[in-house]
């Protein structure tokens, strides 16, 4: 046999190692897992849509979704369609397109899924420069929506900004086209605060004033305002797609008298407010009310701040659903809660708080094919709680900042960006500016924080936060008054170090079997060993 081929026969031997233990290495992702299917809302689709990667790459599970807003979404599961929909607000029994009332055939539960702000993103240049520090007042939202303020110059706005000098440019809402969670949960703020300019309750299907624009979800109205001839636009859509977009979104004034910004934080703090449906048995359980939320005294409040809920089916039925995919649907909703709420502050939402957490473990475990098994929520990788908590503690509302002096409503107007675009506006008007409490870099005075200052250069991920004299209160990791948490762990073998060890096991034995036969006639040459 030739060296070659004798080469040859321990590189096969080698490969076929390594295929063998690989396999044993490689977790067994897509077993047990069946296909599930849902639609719905846009609004929390961006969050949805990541968590769907990450189950995909790392546990084989599919997870297939449509954005078509949460109308469409709710019909498409009374249907028989769906495994599970998404949706801002619950079934409607009087809808208000005259449209039949939403009752699904089989039973069915809300479990929380994500918390977020309906925000106000805008494309505005004065001077040629974009601005990126927007105010408005809640009448004058409502106003601009109703078609009754058409000029960004209006006295209304201008009494809001008092650090720009606004254009004389008209004001172009654009509104959802389709049935949307996110239009009733906005006409129902308004109809709630301003029902003197907003005489039509809560509607999903929003009317296009004479001087706006309709766009089809959460794409269509923020990819609108995001393009050049959308200077001038404006829409509502969660905060997340005007991150993604790099565009600013106005700063609301809250119950305090301060404007703020839909961050994490922020979200957290007004929905301490948010009254849940506690009633287990009524079909209505876990889905809120919001008014508290929307009248919050807190100044750190953002007033349109709410949840999203994904339904799952609690029996049998329908057209696809099986007990086979209550498992994966269960899985997939244990994870949500958990792993998946580590990522909702860089998606642009705000994470669940341990009450609704608990409480959506109990939603879970009346899916068909589920299980039943309890959840330590020691063992939730959940950000707003560690260990040893309260189910009504959240830590990001315990560390959240207060706002900065020039956010306050006066004379004053804090020049930091907002959301996608943190750049700087220059004063143009006849206020003062200043930095907001998150600007990058900036902090805020013992004053505007009551005592606390943030780390300069740190953002509100866990950034270290010191008292007046200096001491460390909260931070990342192992800091006091830090969310520790341990990781969530699914139903699947996954990557650990018995799988590396076996890699590098491998790696070595190939290079034992195949580097000496052809590093052997190189030193022969040289004279190696002779």
């Amino acid at each position: 046999m030739s060296p070659f081929t004798r080469r040859g026969g321990r590189l096969a031997a080698a490969f076929a190692a390594l295929l063998i233990l690989a396999s044993a290495a490689v977790p067994a992702q897509a077993a047990g897992y069946e296909p599930i299917t849902g639609s719905g809302s846009t609004w929390s689709q961006n969050a949805l849509d990541q968590w769907r990667t990450n189950v995909e790459q790392n546990y084989g599970m599919t997870v297939n979704y449509n954005g078509v807003g949460s109308t469409q979404g709710r019909r498409e599961y009374i249907n028989g369609d769906l495994d599970f929909a998404i949706s801002e607000i619950p079934f409607q029994a009087n809808p208000e397109d005259g449209s039949a009332p939403e009752i699904p055939p089989i039973g069915f539960a809300y479990m929380p899924i994500v918390a977020g702000g309906t925000s106000f993103m805008y494309h505005l240049n004065i001077g040629g420069k974009r601005v990126t520090n927007l105010r408005l007042s809640g009448a004058v939202i409502t106003k601009i929506f109703t078609g009754a303020i058409t000029k960004w110059n209006d006295p209304a706005v201008q009494a809001d900004n008092p650090g720009l000098a606004m254009p004389d440019k008209a004001i172009v809402p654009i509104v959802r086209s389709d049935g949307s969670g996110t239009s009733a949960q906005f006409s129902q703020w308004m109809a709630k605060q301003h029902g003197d300019l907003w005489p039509h309750g809560m509607r999903s299907q929003f009317p296009t004033p004479a001087n706006g624009k309709a766009q089809k979800g959460s794409d269509g109205v923020s990819g609108y305002v995001a393009q050049n001839y959308g200077e001038g636009a404006i829409t509502y859509v969660e905060y997340s797609y005007a991150i993604e977009q790099g565009f600013p979104v106005a700063k609301v004034l809250n119950a305090a008298d301060y404007y703020i910004e839909p961050t994490a934080d922020s979200v957290a703090v007004a929905l301490l407010q948010a009254q849940i449906n506690n009633d287990a048995g009524s079909t209505d359980y876990l889905t809120q009310i919001l008014d508290g939320v929307y009248n919050n005294g807190d100044p750190r409040t953002y007033p349109l701040s709410s949840y999203s809920y994904m339904i799952v089916p609690t029996a049998l039925g329908g057209k696809t659903f099986t007990e086979a995919k209550g498992a994966t649907l269960g899985t997939f909703a244990s994870y949500m809660l958990c792993e998946g709420q580590q990522q909702a502050e860089d998606l642009g939402y705000s994470p669940l708080p341990m009450n609704l957490v608990l409480a959506g473990f109990e939603q879970i475990k009346r899916i068909p094919g589920a299980g039943a098994s309890n959840v330590d929520p020691n063992a939730c990788n959940n950000p707003t709680f560690k260990p040893g908590d309260s189910p009504s503690t959240n830590q990001l509302a315990l560390t959240a900042p207060q706002p900065a002096d020039c956010d306050k409503r006066g004379p004053n107007q804090c020049t930091t960006g907002t959301a996608g675009a943190p750049g700087e506006t220059p004063v143009t008007g006849s206020g003062s500016g200043g930095a907001a409490s998150n600007a990058t870099g900036g902090g805020t005075d013992a004053a505007a924080t009551g005592g606390a200052t943030v780390a300069a250069g740190t953002g509100s991920d866990g950034a270290a936060v010191y008292d007046a004299e200096g001491n460390l209160i909260s931070g990342n990791g192992a800091v006091a008054g830090a969310a520790v948490s341990m990781p969530f762990t699914m139903d699947s073998d996954t990557w650990g170090w018995q799988q590396s060890v076996m890699l590098g096991a491998v790696v070595l034995l190939i290079a034992a079997v195949a580097v000496p036969p052809f590093l052997s006639p190189r030193l022969r040459k040289r004279g190696v060993g002779r």
